[in-house]
């Protein structure tokens, strides 16, 4: 085995190679971040106005109500803001355009207190009206079915009151102890222009407006989107005076434009180029990643709703091998969903081990004899970066157990719509956390969004764990739900949890202030790029 998946992955690396190389060598990586760095003003004389950053993959509409992808809440976060906010290097909850908030004792209402002399970028008000006009779209019976963050965020909202412009009161059918966090959120919570959605028949996905220290400028699709600084921001304004973001899908020419200066940063890296990016003298930022990177059966379709089935099949994948192969020291084995420093996460969850002759006999005596259709993504994701490489070393796993694998791989937006029409036996997904809730993973084995849950399972023993879980004040009693849920689904093998990624991204010297946030998105308003001495 060990034989085949080299020989895969060496094909793989062939295909990635850079020609040439450059440049100063001697960058060195950035190690896990345990101090907030300290924020440069740029030199008046020396701030370049224009910030370029390469992502792989082209967002897939810019109304946070109707996305799910961070490509396109890359872009989101620097245009909206919501209610809350994250810190900068954590997930811990701050003010933003709710100045503060009250919880009822009952926990079934908040009242938050808005900033005042806030406007959108069309000039409107931001007030408890827009508050309004936002949670209402995407909570029954306004909201749609293609809201995918919705249920996420506003699951429990019953309805919300406006008390007057400055104090809005958001009412729950049930306590939820992670409602505070979802409304940090990058999808479905960030604040959009109520005059904005009437103008775009109640989707701004194309003319995005928000109150954010960017303003949406032009989208040439396939190739970039550009924002400009919002001069009217009510807090510290942008740096920068333009950001771009650049599409470039293959890992190896976003390397080679970093090293060219046709960019300034880049993400979706894989741990085969960042020696090149270091030898050309630019910055690898590396961070822990909040992530997951897993591979889902279609518990819908037979035989793969039998969970004897998807256990002798899971038996056939040697995990800890796949991970050291295939990510190196960029990415750590998942033994759980959750990542080892979410809450929740415990180190005495077992997953199905590695037996390839149990594989075989149970999937004899299971009968299981046909051939697995498997998708995947042909675009660099966060959490996964080898995307296709851990598909073909998958099936090779498989074939040694005598069961044959067909792969056909998508671009990302295509492949999305190939998820939700559920035409698969297996499919590669993963998920980067929103807000370092446990609840914000495992309740997509809950959520019945199949562009959320893609394994498309509905238990409802399962769901009542979920259930118990957000009604359960933060503490050890919570983080025993959460582990019973992760035993609960592993028993069941519904997916098979592959790693946790590392956060890597690279940016030349010149850029200043950078930084890349655990939720996988890039805040924009205080980097600055200094000009070349």
């Amino acid at each position: 085995m060990k034989k085949t998946l080299a020989m895969i992955i060496a094909s793989t690396l062939a295909l990635s190679m850079l020609t040439g190389c450059g440049g100063n060598a001697g960058a060195k990586s950035e190690g896990t971040k345990t101090e907030s760095p300290k924020t440069e003003e740029p030199k008046a004389d020396k701030a370049s106005q224009t910030l370029v950053f390469a992502q792989g993959a082209e967002p897939r509409g810019l109304d946070p109500a109707f996305v799910d992808d961070g490509e396109s809440s890359k872009v989101i976060v620097n245009i909206y803001e919501g209610l809350l906010a994250y810190e900068k290097d954590s997930t811990e909850v701050v003010p933003a355009l709710a100045e503060s908030w009250e919880k009822a004792t009952d926990g079934l209402s908040y009242t938050f207190k808005l900033r005042q002399g806030v406007k959108f970028h069309d000039g409107t008000d931001f007030n408890a009206e827009a508050v309004k006009t936002n949670i209402d779209r995407q909570i029954p019976p306004q909201r749609k079915e293609d809201m995918p963050y919705a249920s996420f965020v506003f699951a429990d909202v019953k309805d919300v009151e406006v008390i007057d412009d400055a104090n809005v009161k958001i009412n729950l059918t049930k306590p939820n102890s992670a409602f505070l966090a979802n409304l940090a959120m990058s999808l479905a919570a960030p604040m959009v222009s109520p005059k904005a959605l009437e103008e775009n028949d109640g989707n701004v996905n194309k003319a995005p407006v928000g109150t954010g220290p960017f303003k949406f400028v032009s989208w040439n699709p396939a190739e970039d989107i550009v924002l400009e600084r919002n001069e009217e921001y009510w807090g510290e304004k942008a740096k920068a005076q333009n950001v771009i973001f650049k599409f470039i899908p293959d890992n190896s020419a976003r390397i080679v434009a970093l090293k060219n200066g046709e960019v300034d940063m880049i993400d979706g890296i894989d741990s085969t180029g960042v020696d090149q990016i270091e030898a050309d003298g630019n910055v690898i930022y590396n961070v822990p990643g909040m992530n997951i990177n897993y591979m889902a059966y279609n518990v819908s379709r037979k035989p793969f709703d039998n969970p004897a089935v998807r256990v002798a099949l899971t038996k056939a994948i040697n995990v800890p091998e796949l991970v050291t192969a295939l990510y190196g020291d960029y990415a750590e084995l998942a033994t759980t969903i959750l990542p080892t420093f979410i809450p929740g996460y415990s180190k005495d969850v077992k997953q199905t081990a590695y037996d390839p002759e149990a594989a075989k006999a149970e999937l004899t005596a299971a009968g299981f004899n046909q051939t697995i259709k498997m998708i995947v993504y042909n675009n660099p994701r966060p959490y996964n970066a080898r995307n296709k490489a851990l598909a073909e070393a998958i099936q090779s796993y498989f074939s040694k157990v005598g069961v044959n694998v067909t792969i056909e791989d998508y671009d990302w937006t295509t492949y999305k719509d190939k998820v939700i029409a559920g035409d698969y036996d297996i499919c590669f997904y993963g998920w980067i956390g929103d807000n370092g809730d446990p609840d914000n993973f495992l309740n997509l084995l809950a959520d019945q969004n199949p562009a959320l849950n893609v394994a498309r399972f509905n238990d409802p023993a399962f769901n009542e764990i979920i259930a118990q879980g957000t009604s359960t004040e933060k503490g050890p009693e919570r983080d025993a739900i959460y582990q019973k849920a992760e035993q609960y689904v592993a028993d069941l093998a519904v997916w098979v949890p592959v790693s946790h990624a590392s956060n890597l991204s690279a940016h030349s010297p010149s850029v200043q202030n950078y930084s890349y946030h655990a939720t996988g998105n890039i805040f924009f308003k205080d980097m600055y790029k200094e000009a070349a001495k």
